[in-house]
């Protein structure tokens, strides 16, 4: 995923949290570029890169490693909390702690 920044310098990749489903990001995105853009040249270098060293090979049919759609916010939150919550998803999604973000 870092290797956006090499290519675009001015994106930032603040925090990132993988799952076995799903990826959560806090990303610094300046205004000249697309989310959608930036977001589609991520998926498109992971499952390459992925794909390449063949971990899911024979798993995935169709052509496709990641489903069409993304969802992006910005952060209208504490970004220190937002940035908490993508490094502990994991950890939230199973219950194993709570994290209160307060409006």
């Amino acid at each position: 995923m870092r290797d956006i920044e090499r290519y675009h310098p001015e994106v930032r990749i603040l925090q990132w949290n993988i799952q076995i489903d799903h990826v959560h990001m806090v990303a610094e995105i300046p205004p000249k570029y697309g989310v959608s853009m930036i977001v589609g040249k991520i998926k498109a270098n992971t499952s390459r890169k992925v794909r390449s060293e063949g971990l899911v090979k024979g798993v995935y049919w169709g052509g496709a490693f990641w489903s069409p759609g993304f969802f992006s916010s910005t952060v209208g939150l504490d970004e220190e909390m937002i940035q908490k919550y993508v490094k502990y998803q994991e950890k939230v999604d199973t219950e194993e702690i709570n994290l209160k973000m307060e409006l």
